[in-house]
């Protein structure tokens, strides 16, 4: 009993990192891939930025509705750099080795700014859920307050519920395969490679998913529906379609992100026919939604363009250094 048990605990210490093979099935030509993702991540990196910049810098979007879409903007960024270098690596240089603290710190961040995402959501449904159904207390109600203290929330709920996920995985014995199907350090991929039981950090990531996507989407969804029943209830014509057209932008967002966590659950039944689609789609929804997110606010949001447009015209005027060194 010692002897085998002194023998595992040995081989354990073998596995000091992990291998990202990338995309299963694909291997020899994934690398062809990398310039589409690059490309998307480029376009997320500086939408986003826009984004963030422009709200910070127009006084008229200094409103709850943008702060949180500001804040989306920052959880999309963290989002798609969490995997981004590393597939990058995988793809161009062939960087497949990982360590396991790296594997793990990177398991952490990943649902971290995934419940993040779930949870900024939710803030902003309950946003146009007080603007629209309850008008008369919505300042008195979404004050900086409020805004400081859902923020604050949702980033302790998200930050805090993560922690077990990668100190459950780390606590498994890895003695034998050290090589992961993905482009990434996904919990299941990983648990999958451990040689003793793996029941409860199975368990907790149902938990997890439930407690946050669940509870998360529940509420989105019974947000909009109240909404969809007060609009419905408007007599003016006007009065709705500017109620639905302020909604439209988050909706389209929301449903998007959502569905997307949907098919990838249920991708993940024929993994073992047809391994390559949940982990491509997995990639695809940490990098697409980051891209998307700024062009259909973009789109959608008069009051947004109308900031891009001021913020360009003061970068075209504003005076450079030496312009300015020079009138001295």
């Amino acid at each position: 009993m010692d002897t085998s048990t002194s023998v595992t605990n040995r081989s354990s210490l073998h596995i000091s990192q992990f291998i990202l093979m990338g995309l299963p099935g694909i291997h020899e030509w994934q690398h062809w891939l990398s310039l589409p993702l690059a490309l998307l991540y480029l376009l997320a990196l500086a939408a986003n930025l826009l984004i963030f910049i422009t709200i910070q810098h127009e006084p008229t979007l200094h409103e709850p509705m943008y702060h949180f879409l500001g804040i989306l903007a920052l959880v999309d960024i963290g989002m798609a750099t969490t995997i981004m270098p590393k597939i990058m690596a995988i793809f161009w240089f062939d960087a497949k080795a990982i360590s396991l603290p790296e594997c793990f710190a990177q398991m952490y961040v990943i649902h971290c700014f995934f419940g993040m995402e779930s949870g900024i959501f939710l803030c902003m449904a309950v946003d146009r859920y007080i603007a629209i159904c309850h008008p008369l207390r919505y300042p008195s109600i979404v004050t900086d307050a409020f805004m400081v203290k859902v923020t604050g929330f949702m980033v302790l709920r998200n930050g805090l519920l993560t922690i077990p996920v990668p100190v459950l995985a780390a606590q498994r014995l890895y003695c034998s395969k050290n090589e992961i199907d993905h482009c990434l350090c996904s919990n299941l991929g990983v648990i999958s490679l451990a040689c003793d039981d793996i029941t409860v950090n199975k368990f907790y990531q149902l938990f997890l998913a439930w407690i946050i996507v669940g509870s998360d989407m529940a509420l989105v969804f019974s947000s909009y529906a109240l909404i969809l029943r007060t609009v419905l209830r408007l007599n003016s014509a006007e009065a709705m379609s500017k109620a639905l057209s302020t909604c439209s932008s988050h909706l389209i967002l929301i449903l998007f992100f959502y569905t997307i966590i949907i098919v990838v659950s249920v991708t993940h039944l024929v993994e073992e026919k047809i391994p390559l689609i949940p982990v491509l789609l997995n990639v695809l929804h940490n990098i697409i939604p980051p891209a998307l997110n700024p062009m259909v606010y973009a789109l959608r949001m008069g009051e947004l363009r109308l900031g891009f447009q001021r913020l360009l015209r003061w970068v075209k005027y504003c005076p450079s250094t030496s312009e300015v060194t020079s009138a001295l």
